[in-house]
């Protein structure tokens, strides 16, 4: 990114134009003009309720096509989307918890079982004997997201431990040295 922009990630369009007293479609191109078409961007396209029937849906599982950020290091810095930071504590959260939109139990497999049998990881996504130990322990009464828009930067409450491959990469919240995650390549991977 331009850093002569960084003063813009976080605000809207509308925002952006307003502040530069240009038409918002100007605005956008000079944008995208001066970060040489690197921007990024979040949009709105999903209303609450079609999400609220998508998790209800037996056949629909979890995911987020967002990369992961730390606050700290090569990965901080730049704002990213919220859902990289807590979309699975806000379904455990604010749809299990708060709003009983379904059950914990099938929350979880669809964060897991189900994902992991969709694109054919035959020894990840459920807790059985010769399986890879990647386990979440987190509070069902406390876990939330905490990320927002405005301030999208921040890890979720309520996590107490993360295992990668049986390695504690998380405790009490804080991350460990252990470096135990790989890249994994479903059945379909063809090295060129």
């Amino acid at each position: 990114m331009n850093r002569e922009l960084e003063s813009s990630q976080g605000k809207r369009l509308s925002e952006i134009a307003a502040e530069q007293k240009k038409d918002p479609l100007d605005a956008l191109f000079d944008f995208i003009l001066a970060d040489k078409a690197q921007t990024g961007a979040i949009y709105f396209m999903m209303s609450e309720d079609d999400m609220q029937a998508a998790m209800r849906a037996p056949f629909v599982s979890f995911c987020t096509d967002s990369g992961s950020r730390a606050t700290d290091g090569p990965l901080a810095g730049s704002k990213s989307h919220p859902r990289g930071w807590g979309s699975y504590p806000r379904i455990l959260g604010r749809y299990v918890r708060e709003q009983k939109l379904l059950s914990l139990e099938s929350a979880i497999h669809k964060m897991s079982g189900g994902p992991a049998a969709r694109v054919g990881l035959k020894d990840r996504g459920l807790l059985r004997a010769g399986m890879f130990a990647d386990v979440v322990v987190f509070n069902p009464q406390t876990v939330i997201d905490r990320a927002t828009f405005e301030s999208p930067n921040q890890y979720p409450v309520g996590i107490e431990y993360v295992l990668v491959n049986g390695q504690v990469s998380v405790a009490k919240g804080g991350r460990t040295s252990a470096l135990a995650g790989q890249v994994l390549r479903g059945p379909g991977y063809k090295k060129l």
